[in-house]
């Protein structure tokens, strides 16, 4: 049976340009599009809003939340995909990678408590049909523990998976060249006096000076002889930029200043930043502003990170933002087309005949984007 919906009396924003007109979706694909209104009566009155690509989202912790909603409190995992799932096509997008933590926590564990489970409902909830947004999986492996390996190791073939992230938070590393603002963060977040701050500080370079290489040559070789798409994370030198780029990097992850953004850029990676970072202003961490990068022509990706909603809010900020040259179809790029790119997903990010029907309806009548609907591969999700 062919399902075909048309979406009348849009504006419809492609690759390089924003047209009025409709679209009509078939069998899960794009079927078409014109920049004049149908006559069909049972075409969707879309009232002159945007109608643009599902978005793409390529790092977003948002699961863990729904596992784990208070400290020591452990959600049932149907209950908890299915709450997040809602609250990703909520906020308009179509593809989900959810990023889990593979290595030591020190918060109760639980990321690494949940590990198993949190993967085992994502890959469930794909075959079962109950996802209205499409997940797969992001690993992000925080290299200086002894378990991140043999963890990556049992999951690496896990056919979700379609990005890692290779991360080093330990002491005067990355987000945390600066030792001071490392012992404010930790002892703000695990409420550690200053004796306690210190001997987690030792700890945290014992291990460091251990693992952390050797775990990034491992892994990042794993996943070139997989074609795994593999980013950097955090990365604040030149330096940093260059071990990232040599390991096999293609996305450079929320780099922290405007030094390792333009290196990441003249290696040809990708350089992805948090929506939050726009909608916020700035970095809540002090570190270099979304905005900045977006002036200098340096961003490419961004990423919703810890808060879903503010991925759609951004992109209709940077496309108001005088500061940069971003128009609005350059702007979604940034949460569509550009996204997919970096993970080869040829067949997303667009509004173009025989693409996916990942598409997101959405006006700005009170100031501020605001979703009606969305529909995933022809199907109304929301």
């Amino acid at each position: 049976m062919i399902r075909s919906i048309i979406v009348n009396n849009v504006k419809l924003v492609l690759e390089d340009e924003v047209v009025a007109g409709s679209l009509e979706m078939r069998d899960g694909v794009i079927a078409s599009f014109s920049e004049t209104r149908s006559q069909q009566p049972a075409a969707l009155d879309g009232e002159g809003a945007f109608l643009l690509p599902g978005l793409v989202e390529l790092h977003t912790d948002n699961l863990d939340k729904f596992f784990t909603p208070r400290p020591k409190v452990d959600w049932p995992a149907h209950s908890a995909m299915s709450s997040h799932d809602a609250l990703m096509v909520a906020s308009g997008i179509t593809t989900v990678l959810d990023a889990i933590g593979v290595g030591d926590v020190r918060d109760g564990g639980h990321r690494l408590d949940n590990l198993s489970k949190m993967i085992d409902a994502i890959r469930d909830s794909n075959r079962k049909g109950l996802n209205r947004a499409e997940h797969l999986l992001h690993l992000r492996c925080e290299l200086p523990h002894h378990t991140t390996l043999p963890l990556f190791e049992a999951l690496m073939t896990t056919p979700e998976l379609a990005l890692v992230s290779l991360m080093d938070h330990s002491p005067g590393q990355r987000q945390y060249a600066s030792l001071d603002k490392y012992r404010e963060y930790y002892q703000g977040k695990y409420q550690l006096n200053d004796e306690q701050m210190d001997a987690f500080e030792h700890d945290q370079l014992a291990l460091a000076a251990v693992w952390s290489q050797p775990n990034r040559q491992a892994i990042a070789a794993l996943c070139r002889e997989r074609h795994i798409a593999l980013a950097s994370h955090d990365d604040a030198t030149a330096a940093h930029v260059d071990e990232s780029f040599g390991v096999g990097s293609a996305i450079a992850e929320f780099p922290t200043t405007l030094e390792a953004a333009r290196a990441s850029r003249h290696r040809g990676m990708q350089v992805l930043m948090g929506a939050p970072n726009i909608v916020r202003g700035g970095s809540h961490s002090g570190n270099v502003a979304a905005w900045e990068l977006a002036a200098q022509g340096l961003l490419d990706i961004l990423s919703s990170d810890y808060y879903p909603g503010s991925l759609l809010d951004a992109a209709f900020r940077l496309a108001a933002d005088e500061r940069n040259a971003l128009d609005l179809p350059q702007a979604i790029a940034l949460v569509t087309r550009n996204p997919a790119r970096a993970l080869k997903l040829e067949d997303r990010g667009v509004i173009a005949e025989g693409r996916r029907a990942d598409v997101v309806l959405a006006h700005t009548d009170h100031g501020h984007p605001h979703i009606r609907h969305v529909w995933s591969q022809g199907r109304q999700v929301y």
